[in-house]
């Protein structure tokens, strides 16, 4: 009997995960692995964090018919937290999040990034 060689062919986000130097076994991450994040995206602040997840709140105005004017609106999102991402974002952040297909009863969304707040803000 011979033993013969497997070849692996890899993906092209697995060469992007290697090439960074982390491996990250994580299925419901749009980076590293298999989840697709299409639809519509929100930045808002985080306010909550738990072990792969977050909730971020973000402000929106709202036309009131009845008064001919607008309202501000807080909405919060529950959003997937991928493991890779988890020591960077922190409460207090502005975070990133895009729609996905349903993970839960709740989370609908995933982090994408964290954005900076670097804009014109003098220490």
């Amino acid at each position: 009997m011979k033993k013969e060689k497997k070849t692996e062919i890899k993906t092209e986000k697995e060469k992007k995960t290697e090439a960074a130097g982390a491996v990250f076994k994580d299925r419901d991450c749009p980076i590293h692995g298999s989840l697709k994040a299409r639809g519509r995206t929100f930045k808002g602040k985080v306010i909550k964090k738990f072990h792969k997840r977050i909730v971020i709140e973000f402000e929106r105005m709202v036309y009131v018919r009845k008064y001919e004017r607008y309202k501000k609106s807080k909405t919060k999102i529950h959003a997937r937290l991928p493991i890779c991402m988890e020591k960077e974002i922190d409460i207090g952040d502005s975070a990133k999040v895009q729609e996905c297909r349903p993970l839960s009863k709740m989370i609908h969304f995933v982090v994408i990034g964290k954005v900076n707040k670097n804009n014109g803000e003098k220490k």
